[in-house]
């Protein structure tokens, strides 16, 4: 792979790669990736040199030119921002590089979007990866308005919005323009609300063809959830981790981010329940099958590292710490690898408790209760695998018996 300009010269940054890559094994990163992670820092610094830039001139623009090049040249990893966010903050704990805002007290743009990340944590209580999402999708309708020293939002017509959709669906699939609709939508409400929009324009992002109510819900077969609890090593620790999440998924219907956010005092051990933390703030408490509690139980047992952390299941690798909703999706990816099945995502063991309950006679209501939706609408989707009920009012095809 080319190199980025600026090949063969050390730069401001080289004297601090050997103490980013000892940071990052300290954190429980492997050796290969604290040297990867040191690797990009080299470059970074031979680039400020090419680039004629001093530290102090590392601001958030110039770490995405960075990127930007990496992307150019072809490289396959670190080509976001996000990606650099390790680094940026032991350079900035180092004091190697202005913190954050400091050289752009006054940047509109970020501003804006502090405000509208506040709005969605205090307000709409929304999960960090929801609302990385939507500050991720605002950043994008509103980084090409950014006018001088300021936004330029007065003159936001419906046509701009549509015609921002319009180039995005030349650029994503269905799937991922749907995805995108929902959180401009909110974006366009909060700019009205807080007086930076003079109208509301959340009702011109037209809505994106997909039919809900058409595909059936995803289950899998019993003889498929067998394959996946199968296949985690009951011997290693990881193993023991990766068994009591799939359980937890398949008896309960928990979604990745509220099985990440299980905490050990949510465990009544002698009342056999567990509090589960959903999506707006909602709680509840559960009944804890014996089949998951002894899991559980024995990965706590056998299979947890000593930690301060209060989290249930923690993360195998660095960073050391708490498993993420991310984490926690990638278990039955990687199970269904190893049984040498299609991938199975953590959503689909959701939809399979859903259909199973209903075969075993589980009313619409009883399944929106342990799935805990806040809406009997969102349960409906289940009610075309009902085939029991949907038997009870299918009338026969007119025309000719044969």
């Amino acid at each position: 792979m080319p190199e980025l300009p600026g090949a063969g010269m050390p730069g401001p940054f080289a004297v601090h790669v050997e103490g980013f890559r000892q940071a990052l094994a300290r954190l429980g990163y492997s050796p290969r990736t604290a040297r990867d992670h040191g690797y990009v820092l080299a470059q970074l610094s031979r680039w400020l040199v090419a680039e004629h830039l001093s530290p102090e001139q590392l601001t958030e623009p110039v770490l995405h030119r960075f990127v930007q090049a990496r992307r150019l040249k072809g490289y396959r990893r670190w080509r976001s921002r996000r990606s650099l966010r390790l680094m940026v903050s032991y350079l900035r704990a180092e004091g190697a590089i202005p913190v954050a805002g400091s050289a752009e007290p006054d940047d509109p743009l970020r501003m804006l979007l502090g405000g509208y990340r506040r709005y969605l944590v205090a307000e709409r209580r929304l999960a960090p990866c929801t609302v990385r999402a939507r500050v991720d999708v605002a950043r994008e309708f509103l980084a090409p308005r950014v006018a001088g020293a300021g936004l330029d939002l007065e003159s936001l017509a419906a046509a701009d919005v549509t015609g921002f959709l319009a180039a995005q669906a030349r650029l994503r699939t269905t799937t991922s323009l749907k995805a995108m609709a929902s959180p401009l939508r909110c974006l366009l409400r909060y700019l009205f609300v807080a007086g930076v929009a003079s109208r509301d324009l959340s009702g011109a992002v037209p809505a994106v063809a997909s039919p809900r109510l058409a595909p059936l819900p995803a289950g899998v077969a019993p003889a498929v959830v067998a394959a996946l609890l199968a296949s985690c090593d009951r011997t290693c620790a990881v193993g023991r981790r990766d068994l009591a999440i799939l359980v937890l998924m398949v008896r309960l219907g928990l979604r990745a981010g509220e099985v990440a956010a299980l905490r050990l005092d949510d465990i009544d051990w002698r009342a056999g329940t567990v509090v589960i933390r959903g999506k707006g703030g909602r709680i509840d408490q559960l009944p804890l099958p014996s089949e998951a509690g002894e899991a559980v139980a024995d990965y706590l047992r056998h299979g947890r590292p000593a930690s301060r952390c209060r989290a249930v299941f923690l993360r195998s690798c660095g960073p050391q710490g708490a498993m993420t909703g991310h984490c926690v999706t990638m278990v039955p990816r990687s199970a269904s690898r190893r049984a040498g099945l299609p991938v199975v995502g953590a959503h689909q063991l959701r939809h399979t408790v859903a259909t199973q309950m209903l075969r075993q006679g589980a009313s619409l209501p009883q399944v929106a209760e342990v799935l805990r939706h806040r809406s009997e609408d969102t349960t409906a989707i289940y009610a075309k695998v009902d085939q029991a009920a949907l038997g009870l009012v299918v009338r026969p095809w007119p025309g000719v018996q044969r």
